[in-house]
């Protein structure tokens, strides 16, 4: 059975995407990590899936699956691409586009210039819906790494991040601290963690290890944690550039028990056929 693909990228964030309502997908763990393969496969970062919708005023459903077969609940850069794709595909012709993810719904906005502006949700503070082991909720906690006591905020984005505040993130462990802080037993999903070097009230810099995928060019949820943490501590404005090392996000946020938007772009790299 031969399946049609797109390669698409966000800030160098890549993925395969797959209309799963014309033809059958079966993510099966093994067949999406030889598909994520850069060498035996596409090779991806993430494998997204555009479904029938499953919530109620939603018009498509979203999953996301890792690099190492695990299926995430929620992508920022790839909401982008998937309202990239269901545009460019004819599977809609709107411009606002309401997309039921494992976290809830989403909606989506696509504007010029491939820019594409998405309704994140309200940020998730509580630590047990992070969900993270805390006894109360606080803008930082203390997390035990490798003998050494580092300060972190713990926020989900519909997928848990853990925030770390560096002084260079060119020179950041994220390598060494990325893994350790990934399967630490207080955040008992894992985590995605976070390396924000804060320039300015609105500016940030940020490198980001992705639970089940490693460090990526670019996160888009990371991108809203780390703007939700910093702005917490009473470091960062209600609308903050965002520089990964695959470019350049626009995060706003007006506070807690608020929506955040998040904001940048999405293309198509090549369309492809593969065998299953």
């Amino acid at each position: 059975m031969r399946l049609r693909f797109t390669k698409m990228q966000g800030l160098g964030n890549d993925f395969v995407v797959f209309d799963a309502i014309s033809q059958t997908i079966d993510p099966d763990p093994t067949w999406i990590r030889h598909l994520a393969d850069r060498r035996f496969g596409v090779g991806c970062d993430q494998i997204l899936l555009v479904e029938s919708p499953r919530l109620p005023d939603t018009d498509f459903h979203y999953r996301i699956f890792n690099a190492d077969g695990s299926e995430v609940e929620q992508c920022g850069n790839g909401a982008r691409c998937f309202a990239r794709f269901v545009r460019d595909r004819g599977l809609t012709d709107k411009d606002e586009i309401p997309v039921g993810t494992a976290a809830g719904a989403i909606r989506l906005y696509l504007g010029p210039d491939d820019q594409v502006r998405v309704d994140m949700g309200v940020p998730i503070l509580e630590p047990a819906k992070i969900p993270f082991v805390a006894d109360t909720q606080a803008s930082t906690y203390e997390l035990e790494v490798d003998d050494h006591q580092l300060t972190v905020g713990a926020v989900s984005m519909g997928n848990p991040h853990a925030v770390l505040l560096v002084e260079d993130v060119d020179r950041a462990p994220v390598e060494h601290l990325g893994p350790l802080i990934e399967v630490h037993p207080r955040f008992p999903q894992r985590v995605n963690v976070g390396f924000m070097q804060i320039l300015d009230p609105g500016h940030a810099r940020l490198r980001v290890f992705e639970r089940g995928a490693g460090e990526t060019l670019a996160c888009g949820t990371g991108a809203c944690a780390a703007m939700v943490s910093g702005q917490l501590r009473g470091l960062l404005e209600d609308r903050v550039q965002i520089k990964l090392p695959g470019g350049t996000l626009v995060i706003e946020w007006s506070g807690p028990g608020e929506t955040l938007w998040m904001t940048g772009p999405a293309e198509s790299v090549f369309h492809g056929e593969i065998e299953r």
